[in-house]
C-alpha cells in the first residue's frame, strides 16, 4: 500500500519559517514528480511547488517564489518544503502529492497519490 505522510505543520508568526516533510512508503518516487499543494478554507486546492525526480528541476507558484524551497532526499524517499517569510495568506492545509503518469504538473488532477495534509497556521 502506497502512503504519503506529511509532517511539520503548525502555528507560526508572520515572518517565521517552517519545514514540511513528506515521506513515502510502499513504492519509490525517486524518478517521479513530487509536489506540494495547499488549500485554504473556502478555496480550491492550489499548486505551491514541485520537484521533478530525474532532473531535480523545481517550479514554484508566483505567490511563494523566493520564499519557499522544495527539495528531496531520494535515499529517504522524502520531499521537503522549506517555507520562509511566512504570511497570513500562506495559512492552509498543505498536501504532498506524487505524479507517476503523464499530465500537467501544475494541476492537482494529474497527481496519483496524496498525503492526508498538514495544517499551517500563520498569525499576524
Amino acid at each position: 500500500q502506497v502512503q504519503l505522510v506529511e509532517s511539520g505543520g503548525g502555528l507560526v508568526q508572520a515572518g517565521g519559517s517552517l519545514r514540511l516533510s513528506c515521506t513515502a512508503s510502499g513504492r519509490t518516487f525517486s524518478s517521479d514528480a513530487m509536489a506540494w499543494f495547499r488549500q485554504a478554507p473556502g478555496k480550491e486546492r492550489e499548486f505551491a511547488a514541485l520537484i521533478i525526480g530525474n532532473t531535480g528541476t523545481t517550479s514554484y507558484a508566483d505567490s511563494v517564489k523566493g520564499r519557499f524551497i522544495i527539495s528531496r532526499d531520494n535515499a529517504r524517499n522524502t520531499v521537503y518544503l522549506r517555507m520562509n517569510s511566512l504570511k497570513p495568506e500562506d495559512a492552509a492545509v498543505y498536501y504532498c502529492a506524487a505524479k507517476v503518469y503523464s499530465g500537467n504538473y501544475y494541476y492537482a488532477t494529474a497527481y496519483n497519490y496524496w498525503g492526508q495534509g498538514t495544517q499551517v497556521t500563520v498569525s499576524s
